[in-house]
């Protein structure tokens, strides 16, 4: 071997120990499926949010609860929150229907809890004189 070549043998290979986010960041494995909130369906109660705090978040526009980050909480703090949901609106799913379940949402037009939907014109009633 000339000296030339044999540069490229000794030569360190230098890893990018940055993080990608792409791995899950609390040490645990990727997870199969993902949790998903219906926000047409959650009434606002906060209980998943007090379970598992790391992964949902109430929306401040709608009152709504969203999950904001997967690997936020373990798989088993993330399935207790599901339980304790009253009205079963948290759903675990496959991560590919994330897209088509958000455009699903907001093409049913989710309004705020407690305000009336917003509408061009009020409907009246006639007046029966």
């Amino acid at each position: 071997m000339n000296n030339k070549s044999s540069i490229a043998f000794q030569a360190k290979v230098f890893e990018d120990a940055s993080i990608s986010g792409k791995e899950p960041l609390l040490g645990g494995k990727l997870r199969s499926k993902a949790v998903w909130v219906d926000e047409s369906t959650c009434i606002g109660c906060t209980y998943c949010n007090s379970v598992a705090s790391n992964t949902f978040s109430m929306e401040s526009d709608m009152g709504r609860a969203r999950v904001f980050r997967q690997d936020g909480d373990s798989t088993e703090v993330i399935q207790e929150a599901v339980d304790t949901c009253p009205v079963n609106c948290i759903h675990w799913v496959k991560f590919e229907e994330l897209d088509d379940l958000r455009k699903q949402l907001e093409a049913n037009g989710v309004h705020p809890l407690g305000m009336l939907p917003k509408v061009p014109r009020r409907i009246k009633p006639s007046e029966n004189k």
